[in-house]
């Protein structure tokens, strides 16, 4: 049971109703997680702002999903690993391609280099160092795109963090996680 009320969007107004209405638009339904945060109409707009750009962003949507169900499986986020793990299918990842990146781990180098330091983010609290973005950028990763695999983490950070601390209903069919919080 959420720990927080699970805003219903029949039941609000203004601009939190209008954020609902439009995350509802877009996905065909209002997840749990979104009605949690509805809570606090600024974290909701932040939040929906955030999925906004990123997926308008120069990664492509399959690295940006492998790389939240990395961070989820890390963080053991039930909630976010069942979401992005559907979310990846959609993006054309496979099963197979899903259940590596919960591992940090791809078939495809590039992919690997930044799930391995998506990972490192999360596990050294961003202390990387010069290798390690020389890494992303021996494997092909402009500035833009680095940027925009920090911001990624960082936005699956905090979704990581809200859904567990307070216990968000999954509502996407679950997925196993591959290993306990670091």
């Amino acid at each position: 049971m959420s720990r927080v009320q699970l805003i219903a969007p029949a039941s609000t107004d203004g601009e939190r109703k209008q954020l609902l209405d439009q995350i509802h638009g877009a996905l065909g339904a209002t997840p749990a997680m979104f009605r949690a945060v509805a809570n606090s109409p600024a974290a909701l707009k932040s939040l929906w702002g955030s999925f906004g750009a990123l997926g308008a962003g120069v990664l492509p949507a399959k690295l940006g999903e492998q790389i939240a169900v990395a961070v989820a499986d890390r963080n053991a986020c039930e909630y976010c690993l069942a979401a992005h793990t559907a979310l990846g299918r959609k993006a054309g990842a496979s099963a197979d391609e899903m259940v590596a990146a919960q591992d940090g781990e791809s078939a495809d180098p590039k992919t690997a280099v930044a799930l391995r330091f998506a990972l490192k983010l999360v596990n050294d609290r961003g202390q990387v160092g010069d290798a390690d973005v020389q890494a992303l950028r021996g494997a092909g990763f402009d500035d833009e795109q680095i940027v925009e695999i920090i911001a990624h983490v960082a936005l699956n950070l905090f979704t990581n963090y809200l859904n567990v601390a307070l216990a968000v209903p999954v509502d996407f069919p679950a997925v196993k996680l591959s290993r306990r919080a670091a």
